[in-house]
């Protein structure tokens, strides 16, 4: 990333640090305690190993439903890069670059990578959408929280299907030749174009080989990435719950689950805030004083920063200079002169 770039990441985590610490403060004459139970933080870390584990069998699994072959220690570290990735890049779009190139460097084809780059966000998209199903019927009179989650989901899922839907369609059009007048109009220049129909014909290929696909690993990739999803609805009532069991568990575990798939539109790394301010106005109320900056701070650790530290150590050097890498391609084609070297990746 250039300079800039990494101030504003670092801007955003200083204003996201801000307002938590602004907001616990704000109960600390209540005699609020940042202490939770032993067992609050087991259950939460457990929630997190069980997590990372169903997410690293998804990529494992979904790569094995292709026909490729991926160790799962590769599958943990793409998981894992991902997320360091996410967390340091305006809207999360360091995430796929730092996977393929995760991927690239274990030795796949850069269609191989694709394949599993596009199974693992199309599961993602249809097992979230089935949590918030299976939830809906649990917790059918939970009101105004479960319209909220069904919302944001929904906005989400058409998000991403409808980008798939464009990208698939232009793969079978615009994947040779200069650039149509619609892409000269969005500044998607010669240089640029040229990199879009690179990917859209890796797209191609990608489509036409779910012909073969294993379905037996397809099915245990979607249940994997079914409970990756569902396992991110017990982390608050894990730790709320274990010290006062009279709060409402609906929303507890619908709100976060929203909150973290919201995150993903607001385009300053880490969120700047904006998760720690929609948390307090969705959960100021259901969750007791005494609880709530523990809660707070514990709960954003457990979803969040434990993920940027467990990134960083797993392939922290590898995400970075594939958002270098991704930098410097962005900067060469921005002029129509990307070299081979920096197309490749």
């Amino acid at each position: 990333m250039t300079s800039k770039r990494w101030l504003l990441t670092a801007l955003s985590f200083a204003v996201t640090l801000g307002v938590s610490f602004y907001m616990i403060a704000g109960w600390s004459h209540d005699g609020v305690s940042l202490a939770l139970p032993a067992s609050a933080h087991m259950l939460a870390l457990l929630a997190v190993v069980v997590e990372v584990l169903a997410r690293s069998f998804k990529i494992r699994w979904s790569a094995r439903a292709a026909g490729i072959s991926l160790p799962f220690g590769t599958a943990l570290r793409t998981s894992l890069g991902g997320d360091f990735g996410a967390a340091i890049t305006p809207g999360r779009s360091g995430a796929e670059p730092a996977r393929f190139f995760i991927l690239s460097e274990s030795g796949l084809s850069s269609a191989g990578a694709l394949v599993i780059i596009y199974a693992e966000l199309f599961l993602e998209v249809f097992s979230l959408a089935a949590v918030v199903m299976l939830v809906a019927l649990v917790f059918r009179h939970a009101g105004a929280v479960l319209y909220a989650l069904v919302g944001v989901v929904g906005a989400y899922t058409a998000t991403v299907l409808g980008i798939g839907a464009l990208a698939v369609f232009l793969s079978r059009r615009n994947t040779h030749g200069p650039p149509p007048p619609w892409a000269l109009r969005l500044r998607l220049h010669s240089g640029r174009w040229r990199t879009v129909q690179r990917a859209l014909r890796k797209l191609r290929a990608t489509i036409d080989s779910v012909d073969h696909v294993n379905k037996g690993a397809a099915v245990s990739a979607f249940l994997a990435s079914f409970t990756h999803v569902a396992i991110r609805l017990t982390v608050l009532p894990a730790l709320v719950l274990t010290s006062v069991r009279t709060v409402k568990l609906a929303p507890l575990a619908l709100w976060p689950l929203g909150f973290l798939y919201g995150a993903a539109v607001v385009p300053a790394p880490g969120g700047g805030g904006a998760v720690e301010m929609a948390f307090r106005g969705a959960l100021g109320d259901a969750i007791p004083v005494r609880l709530f900056g523990a809660a707070l701070l514990w709960w954003r650790f457990y979803t969040f920063y434990i993920y940027i530290l467990l990134g960083g150590v797993v392939a922290g050097n590898t995400v970075l200079r594939a958002i270098r890498k991704a930098g410097d391609y962005e900067a060469e084609v921005e002029h129509g002169i990307a070299t081979p070297e920096a197309a490749s990746t």
